[in-house]
């Protein structure tokens, strides 16, 4: 054993280095060291503190609570340490209120630390009644105005959701410090309220308190929420005026900010300033380019993130390159991804598996899609919604719908991207039964306020035919965001309503919003609908001059407008002014077709030639080019072409029928012999047929009696 002297500097050297140990395991060792140099008599509840709080900093609880059980004096720090390693842990928070009410039962006076860490428990529980009775007791014992524990009580109201309660805290406040305005600023925005939160800024900087990193991180969240790069490109201006070193979360939020509001070249600028950029920097990045739909890049850094970065890919990573792969084919990149999953061991990651779902449903590889759906074990209303989803983009509404009433049958919650999703499946194959049911749902789970749910409602009542009761549906909306007014506004262009879609148009300037791409595809279908050439060309220009580039739908809608027009001339330069003319066989199909009903043989020639040199074995365009050739009187290429089908046996895609039938949609074909109920159907038909027949026989003997 040292001397005394020796062993208190040898004691007071392994205290200080107990603040530095952040391994559970090099923490019992220094416990162990501990125990052995500093004699007993010496061991006061400070040196047990210090070992406690250490082992609480290690996130090693357990041995926490073991040397707290152990310790032969225990003060209002002891109980404190504890305490606050058990508010951080949600599942472990209920725990701290134990220690709490033991702290009182061995006669200690709580501290404001104290109810700061118990504040934070409630926060983790979310619950806002045990949080108020801490707030009672906060009073009693007289931390009113303890500036600390006025801002975790700020915090539990937020985080529980009273904000309103929360506000008065706030309000109440004598000295408000930068850490009290964040905490109201950050309940703002976790409350959806991030408008609020934004002019809260402003009052901020007119109390003359500077903002922080936090501050700023907390700033740049809520403008990346509402997409709004102006507001967001002001924050960072006032970050580098402020003169804050701006620490790695505030670039991280930037990269976000820049990353949501689509400006991925402002974002590698600030990606490029971050000297060690950690997993969240590499995953915004990538998930940026992805969103953003430049595929290519993303996968780029990507591949530099795995040859340059130590960090080990997670959930958030891969589905971010994975949701990069539509860019390629998905033998190239999506399915090695797909065995980089598995083999790191995040095979039943939900996240992951809506990604991957989504990547094969987009490749129409439906079967994979299945396969992983039914290798999760523990489903999420996400990875039913994606199923549901991607069914219905592949154009099967009868599995669409089986997998919403599958999901239902589970007990799973459905969400408002459920209930649009299914709704949208019920517009594409006119399920009226079925859609009423979904709307009925969802007043009944209390989604029928949800903008998404509201506008797939008008669409779906729109595309059934029912467009009274889709514009009983829009008035009952306060505020229609753009999907809704989108809705009624291509409802009406179905409906051939031309003049009441413009109207709709102008309602929608009028209320500060701007057009998007789906606005003008509407626009374009109602003009082409109604034969409008005139203000079809007018918001074609339109759209052009606001900034948005026309996409391959709009084309479409413009070549069926015009062609059906007679402007056949005029369509042919639009297709080959347009950067899918070289590719899109699509477009010149719509062409030709307009060929063969306005009998232009100058034109269809051309176009003709054109469609058989970008394919000259699909089967709808050589029917197309047959009765091109027919209406101009050209039977040797009418011979020719019918000739051609038979050689290489090509078979014009059936049409379908359907039948909705209870909670079930029966599909059939011509010839199709699939069905499982194939047989019985064969039976009541010719039991029909049969009934037919001798009341046909009957009549016909009434009739001849008649005569006689």
């Amino acid at each position: 054993m040292p001397p005394l002297n020796e062993a208190s500097s040898i004691a007071a050297l392994l205290l200080n280095k107990c603040a530095s140990i952040t391994s559970a395991t090099k923490a019992r060792q220094l416990h162990a060291l501990i125990l052995t140099s500093i004699p007993a008599t010496s061991k006061s509840p400070y040196v047990f503190n210090n070992i406690l709080s250490m082992y609480a900093r290690c996130e090693s609880i357990q041995d926490s609570h073991i040397l707290f059980d152990k310790m032969p004096d225990r003060n209002i720090v002891s109980f404190n340490a504890l305490i606050s390693a058990y508010s951080r842990k949600p599942h472990l928070a209920h725990l701290a209120f134990r220690l709490f009410a033991e702290l009182q039962s061995e006669n200690l006076r709580p501290n404001g630390l104290t109810f700061t860490s118990l504040l934070h428990a409630c926060s983790g529980l979310k619950n806002q009644v045990l949080g108020s009775v801490l707030h009672s007791q906060c009073i009693k014992f007289g931390f009113l105005y303890d500036v600390c524990a006025q801002t975790s009580i700020l915090g539990m109201y937020s985080s529980c959701g009273f904000l309103d309660c929360a506000e008065k805290v706030f309000c109440s406040m004598q000295d408000k410090d930068s850490v009290a305005w964040n905490t109201i600023f950050f309940g703002y925005l976790e409350n959806g309220r991030t408008m609020e939160g934004l002019q809260l800024f402003d009052s901020m900087l007119t109390a003359r308190v500077n903002p922080t990193n936090f501050t700023y991180t907390t700033l740049l969240s809520a403008c990346s929420r509402l997409r709004d790069g102006l507001a967001g490109e002001a924050t960072h201006v006032k970050v580098i005026v402020s003169g804050i070193a701006p620490d790695l979360p505030l670039y991280n939020a930037l990269l976000d900010m820049y990353s949501s509001c689509g400006d991925n070249e402002a974002a590698l600028k600030v990606f490029g300033k971050i000297k060690k950029p950690d997993l969240v920097s590499w995953n915004s990045m990538i998930s940026g380019y992805a969103n953003n739909g430049d595929g290519e890049m993303a996968m780029t850094m990507f591949v530099q993130f795995r040859q340059s970065s130590l960090f080990t890919p997670d959930e958030y990573t891969f589905a971010a390159a994975i949701s990069a792969t539509r860019a390629y084919p998905a033998a190239d990149y999506g399915k090695p991804l797909h065995g980089q999953v598995e083999k790191v061991g995040l095979g039943q990651s939900v996240y992951i598996a809506s990604t991957l779902i989504s990547m094969y449903f987009y490749y129409g590889e439906v079967e994979s899609a299945q396969r992983i759906f039914i290798s999760i074990l523990e489903k999420d209303v996400v990875l039913w919604t994606e199923m549901i989803a991607g069914h219905c983009r592949n154009g099967n509404a009868e599995s669409s719908i089986r997998f919403f009433h599958g999901m239902l049958q589970e007990d799973h919650k459905v969400d408002e991207f459920t209930l649009s999703s299914a709704l949208s499946v019920c517009a594409e194959a006119a399920c009226m039964k079925q859609g009423e049911l979904i709307h009925s749902l969802a007043i009944k789970t209390g989604y029928i306020a949800e903008m998404t749910v509201c506008g797939s409602l008008v669409d779906m009542y729109a595309k059934i035919g029912n467009l009274a009761a889709a514009e009983l549906t829009f008035s009952c909306v306060t505020t229609p965001n753009l999907k809704c007014w989108n809705s009624i506004l291509g409802g009406y262009g179905y409906h051939g309503k031309a003049e009441d879609a413009f109207k709709v148009f102008n309602d929608i300037l009028q209320h500060g919003l701007k057009p998007d791409p789906v606005t003008f595809i509407s626009l374009l279908a109602a003009c082409s609908h109604c034969g409008l050439v005139n203000q079809g060309i007018f918001f074609w220009n339109y759209m052009k001059g606001i900034g948005l580039e026309p996409s391959l739908k709009h084309y479409s809608c413009m070549i069926t407008l015009l062609s059906r027009a007679g402007f056949l001339e005029e369509a042919e330069n639009v297709i080959m002014e347009s950067p899918f003319g070289d590719e899109c066989l699509q477009l010149w199909k719509i062409l030709l077709s307009s060929c063969v009903s306005k009998r232009n043989q100058s034109i269809g020639i051309r176009v003709a030639k054109q469609v058989l040199r970008m394919d000259a074995e699909d089967s709808a365009s050589n029917v197309l080019l047959s009765n091109f050739f027919a209406s101009t009187g050209r039977w040797g290429g009418v011979s020719d072409i019918r000739r051609k089908i038979r050689e290489l046996m090509l078979e014009k895609d059936p049409g379908l029928s359907w039948l909705e039938l209870i909670n079930d949609i029966h599909v059939f074909s011509c010839s199709d012999h699939s069905h499982p109920q194939y047989d019985e159907i064969r039976a009541e038909l010719s039991r029909l047929q049969g009934n037919l027949t001798q009341s046909e026989a009957t009549d016909q003997f009434m009739l001849d009696a008649v005569a006689v």
